[in-house]
């Protein structure tokens, strides 16, 4: 059975919450991450998984992960009802039952979720009359007295999944986030709350904003540091009009294919040029090594979050080769074919066309780099020819075949 399977057939209530609700609502996928309310108090849990653990307060009363071999971590709060839980905001209070699948509206938001769901089906049709206005939804959190701090971070996950770029929300950002400045109230988040932000952020349709929000609020430069200090790298306009490293690097999620949100590609955007503003510049070799430093301050920072090894190494492998897919036409196979050989050398690819398309350059070397790539696997393939396209004599073709 199921995790949730197992907690409804042993006479427990299961329901989802908050963003899982909304987003099974909107389109029924809840993601990697899953957060259930139940009557289920710790010790029932406790009983039924042997492999419970006890994340902290400001998380959830228990969490489990990978339960079944499933990729997927289960985050519960034990409460009695809906009474019982106070989310940070109205709009957060949602449900649906994971037995009947059906949804629950105790505080009437269905008109807001209506709205917002049309804002991201149909922007374009939203007047400013009829869009939502984020201030407004935030203020809530305020007022029922939930913490500041942990208002402001599910604020920025509002932004970035449920706004779409250009729209409102960003018209209001400056706004919203001056109701959360300065905010010290609540504990410091830990490293598994920073972990599941973060990644729920890279997941979003829009982390941009999120990010941004987070900037401005001061929650960037306090607890990532290591990204606040993109602001520090002043680009040449000539190459990236759009800004500082910051700012392109926002413009880079922008990019992204519709309804592609691998993590390893979005915290390979977020993290590939985190070594520009330590590397040296001089003359016209600007930020000269900032890719090595990047993957030095990418691997700090993701462990500091506490990603995993796997994750980390090949978040670590894009942002230490971002630069190489611009040169592969011109380089000789033996310093490309290890990096080309790589399972992850699409991502990579991938990468390098969204870091393109952010700095208006065009993608004619995205194309010819792609080109090359293709006559790569193409070679590779073929039994007669060597790696770099050039025919094999049947003494190499024997011995081709025998490795």
């Amino acid at each position: 059975m199921t995790v949730l399977e197992t907690i409804y057939t042993s006479g427990f209530s299961a329901y989802l919450h908050g963003f899982g609700a909304i987003d099974s609502w909107l389109d029924g996928k809840t993601g990697n991450i899953v957060h259930v309310l139940t009557n289920a108090d710790i010790s029932d849990l406790a009983k039924l998984f042997e492999d419970l653990r006890y994340p902290g307060v400001d998380i959830a009363d228990a969490a489990l992960d990978s339960h079944g071999g499933k990729n997927e971590t289960w985050y519960f709060r034990c409460a009695g009802s809906f009474d019982d839980h106070r989310p940070s905001f109205n709009l957060l209070k949602f449900y649906q039952d994971c037995k009947s699948r059906v949804f629950y509206d105790p505080c009437g938001i269905y008109p807001l979720l209506s709205r917002i769901r049309d804002g991201i089906r149909k922007p374009q049709k939203i007047d400013t009359e009829t869009a939502v206005n984020p201030p407004e939804i935030f203020r809530q959190g305020i007022d029922h007295g939930f913490d500041r701090l942990r208002s402001l971070m599910d604020a920025a996950l509002i932004l970035a999944k449920y706004f779409p770029a250009d729209s409102a929300a960003e018209k209001h950002m400056k706004e919203t986030a001056e109701i959360f400045y300065g905010s010290r109230e609540g504990s410091a988040p830990a490293q598994e709350e920073q972990r599941i932000l973060l990644s729920a952020l890279m997941a979003s349709p829009n982390p941009g904003q999120g990010l941004e929000f987070l900037k401005m609020s001061g929650f960037v430069k306090e607890y990532w540091p290591e990204l606040a200090i993109l602001e520090q790298a002043d680009h040449s306009k000539e190459f990236h009009p759009e800004g500082n490293a910051w700012e392109h690097t926002m413009e880079t999620f922008r990019h992204r294919k519709p309804g592609s949100c691998d993590l390893r590609l979005s915290l390979g955007l977020l993290l590939h040029d985190a070594g520009k503003p330590i590397a040296v510049s001089a003359g016209s070799r600007r930020f000269d090594g900032h890719a090595e430093l990047g993957e030095i301050q990418a691997h700090r920072f993701l462990e500091r979050l506490g990603f995993g090894q796997s994750i980390t190494r090949d978040v670590c492998f894009l942002v230490r080769n971002h630069m190489l897919p611009a040169a592969l036409p011109r380089l000789p196979l033996f310093r490309t074919e290890q990096i080309m050989s790589s399972p992850l050398f699409p991502l990579l690819l991938e990468l390098y066309r969204c870091d393109e398309s952010s700095s208006f350059k065009g993608l004619d070397g995205y194309y010819e780099s792609s080109a090359a790539y293709q006559t790569f696997l193409k070679n590779k393939r073929n039994p007669y020819r060597s790696a770099d396209g050039k025919k094999l004599n049947k003494r190499q073709m024997g011995k081709t075949a025998r490795v």
